[in-house]
Order: structure tokens, then sequence, then C-alpha cells
């Protein structure tokens, strides 16, 4: 980058021409050139299809193997890292090792913003180094300038301790970076409507990325049963009676009989659905899951009504 021009060759740094007068405009033409810019960003999503699909083998080959998938970022895209891993218990009763998000600065940055935090290379290197990272893990960098150098550096360390990597970022990557990565995802959304303000349109296609890559991985774990989220433990009043709901649709029963059910489950529909459908205990039923790796269909066919 030349320092004696303001010009900047980073897309999510350049200046829109689309709303280079937003502050002279009325309220709802100001939501509507929002609106506009961010129609936009699925097709740009969209144009990483391939790699997406490509990372998301990674990432499944790792869990499989008991490994991980964390997540690295600095200021916006590392809370989104951060959020889509704390998204994956909750939903799919996954282990909360299994996803992990690390955000430059710490739990104190999910809060208020520390800039400064993403500058030192050295401490993304001793985050993967706490995390014992190894040759089972997928980490992928997010920066969707492409530069961040916390990022950088937990990516080169993560390297070093044999893990596959990945790279989230907005902008034309460099050869450089596609060279030093098993994957690297850039969906192209173009300038945005504040200058460098990277939590609009570069920040909702992170977030459609990252809820891709999570959401297939645990499909294709057989956390999914249809399009249901059968890997369910019920905790709390709410999942129950989605529990008890999934289980009357799947299996035709009353709501007692699905209440009855997943109380012999202890809780968990996945194992429900298997006892009911071959007649077992939860015992043998959990062991039959384990030995299919988790997939329900490989075990009951295609309960679809």
């Amino acid at each position: 980058m030349d320092a004696a021009t303001p010009f900047d060759p980073r897309l999510t740094e350049q200046r829109n021409p689309r709303s280079m007068r937003i502050d002279q405009l009325s309220t709802l033409e100001i939501v509507d050139l929002i609106n506009a810019e961010d129609r936009m960003i699925a097709e740009a999503v969209s144009e990483e299809r391939q790699q997406i699909a490509r990372c998301i083998d990674l990432v499944v080959e790792c869990l499989r193997r008991g490994g991980r998938l964390i997540y690295v970022g600095a200021g916006t895209s590392g809370r989104l890292g951060v959020l889509d891993a704390a998204e994956m218990p909750p939903t799919y009763r996954t282990d909360p090792a299994m996803v992990q998000g690390v955000i430059a600065g710490g739990y104190e940055a999910l809060l208020r913003a520390r800039e400064g935090a993403e500058d030192r290379p050295e401490d993304g290197a001793a985050a993967m180094d706490e995390r014992a990272v190894g040759p089972h893990d997928f980490v992928l960098g997010i920066a969707t300038s492409g530069t961040t150098p916390y990022v950088h550096g937990a990516l080169r360390r993560a390297r070093e301790r044999g893990a596959r990597t990945g790279f989230l970022l907005c902008t034309y990557p460099p050869p450089g970076l596609l060279e030093a990565h098993d994957v690297v995802i850039a969906p192209l959304v173009g300038p945005e409507v504040i200058t460098g303000s990277t939590r609009m349109k570069a920040g909702t296609a992170t977030k459609m990325v990252l809820n891709t890559i999570s959401t297939t991985a645990m499909v294709r774990l057989g956390k999914v049963f249809g399009n249901l989220m059968v890997d369910l433990q019920v905790t709390a009043e709410k999942l129950r009676d989605r529990g008890e709901r999934i289980l009357m649709e799947t299996l035709a029963l009353s709501r007692p009989e699905a209440a009855a059910l997943l109380e012999r489950a202890q809780g968990h529909v996945k194992t429900a659905i298997v006892m009911h459908r071959l007649k077992l205990e939860r015992a043998e039923a959990k062991r039959r899951l384990d030995a299919a790796g988790g997939q329900v269909g490989l075990l009951v066919g295609d309960l679809t009504p």
C-alpha cells in the first residue's frame, strides 16, 4: 500500500459511490439504500459455494477424527465466530469444546472493543498453543480485510502444529494467502455503505458463511433427521415441547405417548426415535446409534410424513 495515496486496495476499505451522499438523505432513503446494498450479499456468498463446501468437508473430516473446529478473529469477525460456536451446544448437543471461538482480547473484547488486541500476531499464536491445536483440528481465520495480524499469527502457529487451516475474508485474496491455506473463502460484497464499517455487509456475509459451515457439518455428523434437530437433549420447557412435537410428527404419537417415550429416553430425542421404531430399550438404542455414527436414517429409514 502506497503511503502517499489515500487509495486502499482492500475492497472492504474503499468508498461506495452509491452512498457518498448518505448524510443528505432522509431516514427512509437511508433504509432503502442499506437494504439495496444488503441484497448483494447472498449472491456474493453463493459465488463461493464450492470453497464453502470444501471447507465443510475438511471440518467434518476433522470432527469425525475427534478434532475441533476453531474460529479465530478480532473485533466483529471474532465476535461472530464466538457467537456461532456458542450456539452449537444448545442447538445440536455438541461438547462445548467441539466448536470454539477465539477472539483477540479475550472475553472482554466481546463486550467492549479492544482494537489494539488485533495487532499482536504473537497473541494469536499463544492462543493456539493454549488450546494445544494439533493435526486433528481445523482452524478458520476470520478477517474481512484479510490483514489482521492476530489472525495471521494464529493460523501460522496452527499450521506449524499440524492443523488444517482456512481463511474467510471479504476482499480479493492475495496469492500468498491462497497458497498458505487448505481453503480460502472470499465473498466479495463490495464497499460498505459507511466506508470501512465491516460489521455491515461483510459482517452479514461472514455470519451467513459461518451458519452454513456449522449447520452443514452438523447435518453431515447425524445431528439432523430430515430437517429436524433430533440430537436434542431436553433441558428446558421449550425444548421439552419441541422434543415431544418432533416425536409426535415422526412417529405418529399422541402428546402423552411422546412425553412418556421421551422420559424413557432420558430426554434425548434421537434415542427416543430409535427406541420406538426398532422396539429397543434405551441402552441398546444408544449403542446402535453410536455404531451408526449417530445417523438416525441409517437405522430407521425415512420417517418423513
